[in-house]
């Protein structure tokens, strides 16, 4: 036997990342996370209800910081998560390929379909408020103006079906538009999200700003919907029963909600995601100034 066979292999240790740091679940419990074969990939924490509280906090914690931030910089951070998930992305290709039963070569379309996505929004950041604000036409002596500006704090259950760009696809737009998010990752399909919060953690993201949650989505869920210092929730992984109990939590405090898609195929996450995601959060401000006297005879001003 020679020394590389006699060698153990180290595994890893996944962990929760709630407010830029990398605790273990509170209830230390874990669960074991299989690959599409049924084999053993890792265990994962299994978050509990005090985990997703401490998350929330983290995450109001970071919204003054976040939402103030000029959408340039929020772009150049979330370019940077691209760069950052470039370079891993054999990890990547591998993680997926585990979790969704796909090819190597498949497995690196969804990847590098994840990078473009980053890209893509981070490209919308400060452009957005030129498509969902603008001047109104009004009958007076006023300028009326409406500004985009982010909902708050976001509980987004991420894609079951899609473990990484589906994850993306659902994240990158309430961040980029200055909200702060709590995502629990897909209950099957964990390590990839795992694994990008450690991304997020050396990409200028900062603290708080994303938190991620694994474990079952019917136990994490449900405390995320009914928190009254949660904004909105994106229900996009949770299935049909379980979206109608978390939309009644979600209303007693009036929250946004961005429904599953209707129908058994789900969402193409490898289609063009427009801009629906990135207005989905967002609240309109309006501003009435008076203009004072204006005409042909002169301004006020």
């Amino acid at each position: 036997m020679t020394q590389a066979d006699a060698r153990l292999s180290v595994l890893k240790t996944y962990k929760l990342y709630v407010g830029g740091k990398f605790p273990r679940s509170e209830s230390g419990r874990v669960y074991e996370v299989t690959d599409a074969k049924g084999r053993w990939l890792a265990h994962a924490p299994r978050s509990s209800r005090k985990d997703a509280r401490d998350a929330v906090v983290a995450a109001r914690k970071a919204v003054a910081g976040w939402s103030g931030a000029t959408a340039y910089n929020r772009g150049q951070v979330l370019y940077r998560v691209a760069e950052m998930l470039q370079g891993r992305r054999e990890q990547y290709v591998a993680e997926v390929a585990d979790a969704e039963g796909l090819s190597k070569a498949k497995s690196a379309a969804q990847v590098d379909a994840a990078i473009d996505r980053w890209v893509w929004y981070a490209g919308w950041t400060d452009k957005v408020a030129q498509v969902a604000g603008g001047g109104n036409p009004v009958a007076g002596p006023y300028f009326n103006l409406s500004a985009p500006e982010p909902t708050g704090v976001v509980a987004v259950l991420a894609p079951q079906d899609s473990a990484l760009l589906g994850l993306v696809s659902v994240l990158a737009p309430v961040i980029a538009t200055g909200n702060t998010a709590v995502v629990v990752a897909a209950e099957k399909r964990p390590l990839p999200a795992l694994s990008l919060a450690e991304v997020l953690a050396t990409s200028d993201v900062p603290g708080g700003v994303v938190n991620v949650l694994s474990g079952r989505t019917a136990e994490i869920a449900p405390t995320l919907a009914a928190h009254q210092d949660v904004n909105a929730v994106d229900l996009t992984g949770a299935d049909a029963e379980l979206a109608v109990e978390l939309e009644v939590a979600a209303a007693d405090n009036l929250k946004r909600v961005l429904r599953p898609p209707a129908g058994p195929k789900g969402t193409d996450w490898t289609a063009d995601p427009g801009t629906g995601r990135l207005t989905a959060f967002l609240e309109t401000k309006t501003v009435w100034h008076p203009t004072g006297s204006l005409g042909v005879g002169g301004s006020a001003y």
